[in-house]
């Protein structure tokens, strides 16, 4: 075929079809007039949410000011990393492609890749921290979600994403210690496996809360196995490259599964059954990790994260077209007195650092870096899909972060506070909890014990008081939202409900993904050592892949067993500390691909990753100061932990929020963990930054330094880069199905559809 003007054709082999297609073409003046148009109506709502006080703001405005952003952001922002920094070449075979196994790498369709990298990285994060920041008001979070996520999030997930393609799909924490030698490197790799374990015991928790005595999350939650099972033998045997095909039967047999969880959950016989209690669902979940991170990833990983977008996706886009629909009245004010005062119920701390530590994922999250070096590169066909793959995928998750925002500041905002604040401030009563939140100074008449009961029986719950954590807060405002376009108030119970189930089906795809990521780290880690422990860095090991999901499954189980029988709920251990680490994780990240862009000669352009490392730095240095050092018990570790010590040395049987002796007990144990942990995690964090700052300035003066990217391989095969194939991918993609249909000994992977 001969290429259009602009556009060339890569060949590896004369007797082969094009393995890439280089499309220079300019863009159109019809296009140009599009993207002027969308960044002007963006510019309108983004003034309209920044700056119009003194009347309602409307939850639209956000909707637009978002979409209009992220479509700039990726064809331009994106555009210019890819050009300047990334510089990918579709000639080059990736991991995929090159250590193809059929387990842990194999060549995957970009929009299932798309899904499953989705799906993994959008956890708790971009749900519950929004809705927790809302207490500072709708304008903070909403400039940090949207700005944080254009310049700080989607470039630390492509980044990595490219520098662990480039490298064999290495761990994050592998990279840092090739890159950076072996004091960052043992920092690197020691802080973010215990990072790593941390985060999974916490979004595994969030699972246990949303799934146990609930009957209509385990069925629904548990049917997506099986239902992924079908999909991918499906894929891989029986109509190979058929992804819109099966794509469609494993939506309908999602939506079925959902229904029928409802229908099961009010019979006898499947309330009884599917009703579990906490230590059961953790034990399952722990088993279920055990098993995502041994099978094939075609098999039981990649198909359930892929059909798990559909819903996460699908509800977030059905909730912004309800908001444009019911376009609801902002309850929330623009900035706070919390935000600058630092004593909000839902958490204290004032907006400076820790606005920017309660939204991680959603913005900027270190956990990302870990599914971009783990699963995703050993799954990426062709490098020109990682901006696809990384800085989309992120993108889409900050649309949902804001979707959260905007569902919980149009909440009223005496009912935000009544489920938000903690049980000892609002007495567990609808009548004390009006009297706390009417005593809070809040906008609007003030609420009474009888309308907080009425809000607690529309969504067919016994109470909503103190139900803290962002979840049920999430939840309520999504019913409230969609039950005013889709069924009223009648359907507002059942909206309810399942939101709860769609939060425990959003986070569980990041437990499986990063139990597989922790098993690779582990891997890397032991293989480092040497000796016998070499082999453990084969990834055809199978024995090793074993022995590694074991230890990390009983690792982050071992922490999810403890929160679950805490007495305090567990969630009053861990999620404090799940914020810093994962932003403690991304300074790790950025700073790794800080080095590899100055030490490549690229030093023009290492400003892209260096701006948000060092904003990163500031955030999380100072909050782990106050953490640390905060004479205040509200906000200190350590400050809380003598004044309970003090307490139970005094003889209290009761002080603060702990209402018994154990409770005493578990508060002191809990915030010695916490400071010690934060002490660590700091201090390998600034060990890494100054270590990369040593490597930055070697590099420079250098004029620059060897990488350890991988040499290059020749690519065999070819894809298209987006997600809807240009003309010429079409056809370079129709002469690969006819090569293999005259060549059917040829192996086929699906890839080129």
């Amino acid at each position: 075929m001969r290429s259009p003007e602009h556009v060339e054709l890569v060949r590896n082999d004369p007797d082969l079809p094009p393995v890439a297609v280089i499309d220079r073409r300019p863009m159109t003046t019809g296009k140009k007039l599009i993207f002027a148009a969308i960044g002007l109506v963006a510019a309108i709502a983004w003034a309209l949410v920044a700056f119009v006080r003194g009347e309602s703001v409307n939850g639209a405005y956000f909707v637009v000011a978002a979409v209009g952003t992220y479509v700039i952001a990726y064809r331009f922002y994106a555009r210019l990393i890819e050009y300047k920094v990334v510089r990918p070449r579709d000639d080059r075979a990736t991991p995929a492609e090159e250590h193809e196994n059929g387990r842990d790498f194999a060549p995957t369709d970009r929009r299932v890749l798309f899904g499953h990298h989705f799906a993994a990285i959008a956890g708790a994060g971009p749900l519950v921290g929004p809705v927790l920041a809302a207490q500072m008001g709708y304008l903070p979070g909403t400039l940090w979600i949207i700005i944080g996520a254009v310049l700080a999030g989607c470039v630390q997930d492509y980044l990595v994403l490219w520098l662990s393609t480039r490298r064999r799909g290495r761990s994050l924490g592998q990279m840092i210690r090739d890159e950076m030698g072996t004091i960052g490197g043992a920092a690197g790799l020691i802080g973010v496996f215990v990072i790593m374990i941390i985060i999974l015991a916490v979004l595994a928790l969030v699972v246990v809360n949303a799934l146990a005595e609930s009957p209509w999350g385990v069925f629904s939650v548990g049917m997506t196995i099986p239902i992924a099972l079908f999909m991918g033998v499906y894929l891989r045997y029986l109509r190979p490259g058929r992804v819109s095909e099966v794509s469609v039967i494993g939506v309908v047999l999602l939506v079925l599964a959902i229904v029928a969880g409802g229908w099961v959950a009010d019979t006898p016989w499947g309330a009884e059954t599917f009703t579990l209690e906490p230590v059961t669902v953790a034990w399952l979940i722990v088993g279920y990790g055990f098993l995502a991170s041994v099978l094939p990833v075609w098999l039981l990983l990649a198909p359930r994260d892929y059909l798990s977008t559909f819903m996460k996706v699908g509800t977030i886009v059905l909730l912004a077209v309800g908001v444009i629909i019911a376009q609801p009245a902002v309850q929330a004010p623009a900035v706070s007195s919390f935000a600058i005062e630092g004593n909000g119920p839902a958490f204290a701390g004032s907006l400076f650092p820790f606005l920017f530590i309660t939204i991680a994922c959603g913005a900027l999250s270190g956990f990302h870096a870990l599914i971009s070096s783990g699963t995703s590169p050993k799954l990426v066909q062709k490098e020109s899909q990682l901006r696809l793959i990384g800085y989309g995928g992120m993108l889409t998750e900050s649309f949902v972060a804001i979707m959260a925002l905007v569902t919980a500041i149009s909440i009223d905002q005496h009912l935000y506070f009544t489920m938000n604040a903690p049980g000892t401030l609002t007495g567990g009563e609808p009548g004390s909890a009006a009297d706390y939140v009417n005593g809070l100074g809040l906008a609007g008449p003030p609420v009474t014990g009888e309308e907080i009961q009425a809000a607690a029986d529309s969504v067919g719950e016994e109470s909503i008081i103190s139900r803290t954590g962002g979840a049920p807060t999430l939840a309520f405002g999504m019913s409230q939202i969609l039950g005013s376009f889709l069924g009223g108030a009648s359907l507002q119970a059942f909206w309810y409900h399942f939101a709860i189930m769609f939060e425990a089906l959003f986070i569980l795809t990041t437990v499986d993904a990063g139990t597989r990521v922790a098993r690779f780290m582990l891997s890397d880690t032991l293989g480092n050592l040497g000796g016998p422990l070499k082999k453990f860095r084969d990834p055809s090991w199978r024995v090793g892949a074993w022995i590694c999901s074991v230890v990390v499954c009983g690792l982050w189980g071992a922490i999810l067993l403890m929160g679950v029988t805490d007495p305090l709920g567990g969630i009053n251990t861990l999620f404090p500390l799940f914020g810093i680490a994962n932003q403690l994780l991304a300074a790790m990240a950025l700073a790794l691909v800080t080095v590899v862009v100055v030490k490549k000669g690229y030093l023009r352009w290492a400003w892209i990753p260096a701006v948000p490392l060092l904003w990163d730095l500031a955030v999380t240095m100072t909050a782990s100061f106050q953490k640390i050092f905060s004479p205040e018990p509200s906000l200190g570790y350590w400050a809380q932990h003598n004044a309970f010590r003090e307490a139970r040395a005094a003889g209290e049987t009761s002080f603060g929020t702990a209402a018994d002796p154990a409770a005493m007990d578990a508060v002191i144990r809990n915030t010695f963990l916490q400071g010690t942990l934060s002490i660590v995690f700091a201090l390998l964090v600034l060990i890494v930054a100054l270590v990369a700052l040593w490597v930055c300035v070697k590099a420079v003066r250098a004029g620059g330094l060897p990488t350890t990217e991988e040499p290059d391989t020749k690519s065999a095969t070819f894809a298209p880069s987006g997600l809807v194939s240009t003309d010429v991918e079409k056809e370079v993609a129709a002469q690969w199905a006819t090569y293999y249909d005259e060549n059917p000994d040829q192996l086929r992977t699906g890839t080129h559809a």
